[in-house]
């Protein structure tokens, strides 16, 4: 961990760049490590069981902590705080932190963008608290139509259902940007790649497709069990033709795509949907993000084995300078390209190797 400092203090110009010249513009903040779904790529039930220890209450940071580091963290050049989890609506008061958090100002002097990604169980009854609070986007996470291979997926038995009810109750509550994302499996939920583009096609909904990654140790990932990408794609294609779209913001991590109407350009009516491919075409070189965990480490690729505890600098009684100055020296050392070295590194048991990963469950999406 950088120490706090105690010589020159350098003031943030709200511009920060890492070793490969890739400025920090995204925060992710994981509020909860805990989650009610146990989700097969993320957190199977034969490692997180009923004995499970989760971290206590008291390890957690607080909501001002998190307030606090966020304001630093814009200083730099953040302008978008995504809250995940675990499951982030298991964490009580989520809204009020969300109203803590909108009221933060970027360089610009404008609001955060405050973003949200859930799993959907609990969404519907809260929807309208996190409007009135000042969420601006939410990402819900669903796997399947089907439901006898979503409930398989989430393996606490969760019905499609509910998912989709939550989602209108998001869009009942205002919210006009919601995504939906899929991970797609090779062999487990494959076959449901043109289903779940039929059902969103035209709703105003974006659906994105995410590669199985890697992520953590948990998970027993194989590359066997990976649909790239430009498969998915193919797939869909294959029944509705779509035309590639440009990027939204620097750095984006989805590639999109639109539906085409009759005269083969894009149809905004229709919608579009995105592919986020990490392992099979990496996007390290724009990466411009970093993540903040339960308990206040930071860690700089959701690959990482390791982190940095800003928790106990803050509860240590470091000013302000001293943790900015910590967050940009943990930034401006950064050089991490994890997948884009991924097919190099030495491989076990078809898995790839270089120490225990950080669990997706703990470090947020």
């Amino acid at each position: 961990m950088p120490p706090a400092h105690e010589g020159a203090f350098e003031a943030p110009t709200g511009v920060l760049k890492d070793l490969r010249g890739r400025p920090l513009r995204d925060l992710r903040i994981s509020v909860t490590d805990r989650c009610n779904f146990r989700c097969t790529y993320c957190m199977p039930k034969e490692i997180f069981g009923k004995d499970y220890n989760f971290l206590p209450h008291g390890s957690l940071l607080s909501f001002e902590e998190i307030t606090r580091l966020s304001g630093l963290f814009l200083a730099h050049g953040v302008h978008k705080l995504r809250l995940t989890g675990g499951e982030p609506l298991l964490r009580k008061g989520i809204d009020k932190l969300i109203a803590m958090l909108t009221e933060l100002r970027t360089t610009e002097g404008q609001p955060p963008e405050v973003t949200l990604t859930t799993n959907g169980s609990v969404l519907a009854r809260k929807a309208k608290a996190l409007k009135a609070a000042g969420l601006a986007r939410v990402t819900v996470s669903l796997d399947s139509m089907d439901d006898a291979v979503f409930r398989a997926m989430n393996d606490v038995d969760f019905p499609v259902v509910d998912v989709l009810a939550a989602i209108d109750a998001a869009r009942d509550a205002g919210f006009e940007r919601v995504k939906v994302n899929m991970v797609v499996k090779r062999g487990v939920n494959d076959q449901e790649i043109v289903p779940m583009a039929r059902h969103f096609r035209g709703s105003g909904i974006t659906l994105r497709f995410i590669e199985f990654m890697d992520v953590g140790s948990t998970n027993h990932w194989r590359m066997q069990e990976v649909v790239p990408s430009k498969e998915v794609l193919a797939r869909i294609q294959a029944e509705f033709p779509l035309v590639p779209l440009e990027a939204t913001v620097p750095g984006e991590t989805a590639e999109r795509w639109g539906y085409a109407g009759a005269n083969g350009e894009f149809d905004p009516q229709l919608g579009e949907v995105g592919f986020i491919s990490s392992v099979t075409k990496a996007f390290c070189g724009s990466c411009n993000r970093i993540r903040l965990s339960t308990e206040g480490q930071l860690f700089t690729c959701l690959f990482s084995t390791s982190g940095w505890d800003l928790r106990g600098l803050m509860r240590g009684g470091a000013t302000d300078e001293q943790l900015s100055q910590a967050i940009a020296d943990i930034w401006h050392g950064r050089n991490d390209r994890y997948s884009e070295l991924r097919a190099s590194l030495p491989k076990k048991d078809d898995a790839p190797e270089g120490g225990k990963r950080i669990e997706m469950s703990y470090i947020g999406g």
